[in-house]
């Protein structure tokens, strides 16, 4: 677990609370608004969905490809999903701060389509794997807790039988119950949250960035010209 002496973690606490304040999509100070861009981030996440959707559907049908269900040949089905997701070794990469790693292809539609939005393919997908694993990675800081792992601790002790093993599936009641008498329930809620506020303190640069790139979408998702046809079909990412 990362440590730090007392008045630098105090400032990355109150550093960390304008992020939370104004939330990991919201627009930066002075960013231009454009025409068509939604100030909801739901409906903000619809356009930037929808774009893509867009213009995967066109790099798609501009190889002669449909993103329509239908069974299809083992070779043209390798065919389509090399079109779609890329083929090869999966050039893009990030270790989190838990250990996991996630990869992707750079080349296909969807890399395509989102290098179009983004600008960088390369910066939007560390920033954004970083920022959807900011729970996960402020839960795993919380596992690490003294505090924690006494009231884990306690928990376990009360959801095992006397004279008996701990069970791999405890009784949900009975599970319930121990997490509020051992104060695991009080205790996961209060760390989680500090760990929060102290990760996306630590996850500043990569915050900014999706910030900036995910304003940098909405504009361009805002200005793409009427589909010339229509849309059809669905992608998976």
């Amino acid at each position: 677990m990362l440590r730090t002496t007392a008045r630098p973690r105090r400032a990355l606490l109150a550093a960390a609370a304008a992020l939370l304040l104004s939330g990991c999509t919201a627009v930066g100070p002075g960013a231009p608004r454009t025409p068509g861009v939604p100030s909801g981030a739901a409906a903000q996440d619809a356009l930037l969905k929808a774009a893509e959707h867009r213009l995967v559907v066109d790099c798609m049908n501009g190889q002669g490809l449909s993103l329509t269900s239908r069974p299809r040949a083992p070779d043209e089905e390798r065919m389509f999903q090399a079109a779609l997701f890329g083929a090869g070794p999966r050039e893009l990469s990030v270790t989190l701060a838990t250990g996991a790693t996630v990869t992707a292809h750079e080349d296909g539609c969807l890399a395509g389509a989102r290098q179009r939005l983004y600008g960088d393919q390369r910066r939007w997908f560390r920033a954004q794997v970083v920022v959807d694993n900011l729970r996960a990675e402020a839960q795993a800081r919380m596992r690490a807790d003294p505090g924690h792992r006494a009231a884990l601790a306690r928990w376990t002790r009360c959801v095992t039988p006397p004279g008996g093993p701990r069970p791999d599936r405890p009784d949900p009641v009975v599970a319930t119950r121990c997490s509020r008498e051992s104060g695991l329930d009080e205790v996961q809620v209060r760390l989680e949250a500090a760990e929060l506020v102290t990760v996306r303190a630590l996850r500043r640069d990569e915050l900014t960035t999706y910030r900036q790139l995910r304003d940098r979408a909405l504009r361009r998702a805002a200005e793409l010209p009427a589909p010339t046809h229509p849309q059809k079909g669905t992608t998976r990412s």
